[in-house]
């Protein structure tokens, strides 16, 4: 290990992309799901980018981004301790030292000082669920998945973040897509939204959203994608994103 005290009780390595990236986690409780890895893939940006991962959680979105853009300067926050120690030693265990980093930081805070602001992209897999739901309550998954600061502050804090003609993008629940919108429109504009179905002929479960900060025109919606076949298996174009490192194209 680095040297972090405190990486949780006992995380599990496991592996994303086909084996390509390892990742530290909870053996109970959130765990990455396809969700993060499906908004690293959709990522166009320079090799050479500065990416912030809001809310980053054990890394799945920031460790798969690493690994698409090889000379990136990728940072993750969260307010989790114990996951930034774990992203840590991800980040230890896949060589990304250097130019890839996870800082302890509370969206409610501000950015920590540790980072400075002016990012050409930045991404977040937030809490789907609304600060008011009560049923998971005092759950291992609770701060993972429902707010504790509301949407629009989440979304207005990672506008703060990105540089003038930057890139914003976010993965959330489809049936929020309405809360979504409306906290991206006072800061940005070129929304592109792209749908993901869990089977063809059902409804969107997710959406993964860009944007750009000042730029102005009207919101397109994407050729979307379909996770799995009847069957329950991946489709073709999933399992090449999900396991083969493929790109998603959001335009």
């Amino acid at each position: 290990m680095s040297g972090v005290k405190d990486i949780g009780a006992d995380p599990t390595w496991d592996a994303l992309l086909g084996g390509r990236v390892e990742i530290l986690q909870v053996a109970q409780g959130y765990r990455v799901s396809v969700d993060a890895v499906l908004l690293a893939a959709s990522i166009r940006a320079d090799k050479s980018a500065r990416v912030l991962d809001v809310g980053c959680g054990d890394g799945g979105a920031t460790l798969c981004l690493a690994w698409r853009l090889l000379s990136a300067e990728v940072a993750g926050i969260d307010l989790r301790d114990d996951a930034v120690a774990r992203l840590r030693e991800s980040i230890a265990m896949n060589c990304f030292g250097g130019r890839v980093s996870a800082e302890l930081g509370d969206v409610a805070a501000g950015l920590p000082v540790a980072l400075a602001t002016g990012f050409d992209w930045v991404i977040s897999n937030p809490p789907y669920l609304p600060e008011g739901r009560t049923d998971l309550r005092d759950t291992p998954r609770d701060v993972a998945i429902v707010e504790t600061v509301p949407l629009e502050r989440w979304v207005a804090f990672m506008a703060g973040c990105t540089r003038d003609g930057g890139h914003l993008a976010i993965v959330h629940r489809a049936d929020r897509i309405d809360d979504v919108l409306a906290a991206l429109v006072p800061h940005v504009g070129d929304v592109r939204v792209f749908p993901v179905w869990p089977h063809a002929g059902e409804a969107a479960s997710r959406v993964i959203i860009h944007a750009r900060k000042g730029a102005r025109g009207p919101a397109k919606l994407c050729a979307g994608l379909v996770l799995h076949e009847a069957d329950g298996s991946f489709t073709a174009k999933a399992k090449s994103i999900l396991e083969d490192g493929a790109a998603m194209g959001v335009s």
